[in-house]
């Protein structure tokens, strides 16, 4: 039988935090995990959105434990903040979600000058996810789950020397996010390979949630970097995409399926629909040096260094 929501176990006295929880679906993941008995931490921009989004939640769930955090990924002092007020709150973190993200967008900078895609899809994810590496790796067996895209495939290495891409004569929206959404899969499986080295019991997974209708899409057209690629994508995604609800399900089991495993990826098993299964890891050459470049790129760019064996609390 397909895996769904309720296959979720016991998620009591767990914690987990979902970045862009307000929405889409960072907030279907919200639910599932409050309605399995998880105090959600509700990290989003939109303050009035995602009070709104507690709101919802709570009809469905009215004794859900739930905190809202802010946070804009694309300024790497409020992912600091952020990261201090989870950790002055909470002695470890079971699960994290890295769900957040921006689709095609016209070229723009994040407050630190980093190419927004990059920076926000990727970068404040990396930030986020070391400030509360000390705190997942207090956790029993604490899951990280990075969110990609079957845009990935299009994307070309990422170039140490034009991080931001700012010797491109004309700035590409979709190959930007494909990069993006590449560096999210070299991070989940580069983190993995850290948390094996170390010998702790975290774990790390990616997931990709198919053609999926959120406001992703709608956003991208809206914004005016999607061009009309991002006009036929809005169409057919309102036609012929799953719901939130359903695109949820590949992250959701990658965070709490006792079956899987670090490095493993969840997806539709159709590529783009269908239930939510383990898919295989393509593109496999020069993977090793992708992730290995990804590392020192977003130490460098960032100055924040992502070390398990440092941030690994003594026995």
């Amino acid at each position: 039988m397909a895996w769904t929501e309720r296959d979720i176990p016991d998620l009591t006295g767990r914690t987990a935090v979902v970045t862009g929880a307000n929405g889409g679906l960072g907030l279907q993941t919200a639910l599932a995990l409050a309605g399995a008995g998880a105090h959600v931490v509700l990290a989003a921009r939109d303050g009035a959105k995602t009070a709104a989004a507690e709101a919802r939640i709570r009809v469905g769930s009215p004794s859900a434990s739930l905190e809202v955090v802010p946070l804009d990924l694309g300024d790497l002092s409020s992912v600091a903040a952020t990261a201090r007020s989870v950790l002055d709150r909470h002695e470890r973190v079971d699960l994290l979600v890295n769900n957040a993200g921006v689709m095609a967008m016209p070229r723009r900078t994040t407050v630190d000058g980093f190419e927004e895609q990059f920076g926000v899809n990727h970068l404040g994810h990396w930030a986020l996810t070391a400030h509360l590496l000390p705190a997942l790796l207090r956790a029993t067996a604490a899951r990280v789950v990075t969110v990609t895209s079957t845009a990935r495939h299009r994307a070309g290495r990422l170039d140490p020397t034009d991080v931001h891409l700012e010797r491109e004569r004309g700035y590409g929206a979709w190959s930007a996010y494909a990069r993006s959404k590449m560096a999210n899969l070299h991070f989940g499986l580069g983190l993995q390979q850290r948390f094996a080295a170390v010998g702790v019991r975290a774990a790390s997974l990616v997931a990709h949630p198919g053609l999926t209708n959120t406001d992703l899409q709608a956003r991208a057209v809206r914004e005016g970097g999607a061009g009309r690629v991002g006009a036929f994508f809005e169409v057919m995604t309102a036609r012929s995409g799953m719901s939130p609800f359903e695109g949820a399900r590949p992250q959701l089991r990658a965070a709490t399926d006792p079956r899987a495993h670090g490095g493993e990826l969840y997806a539709p098993r159709y590529g783009s629909h269908g239930p939510a299964v383990r898919r295989p890891i393509l593109r496999r050459w020069g993977l090793q040096e992708q992730i290995d470049v990804l590392w020192q790129v977003s130490e460098r760019e960032t100055g924040i260094q992502l070390n398990v064996a440092l941030s690994h609390p003594l026995p």
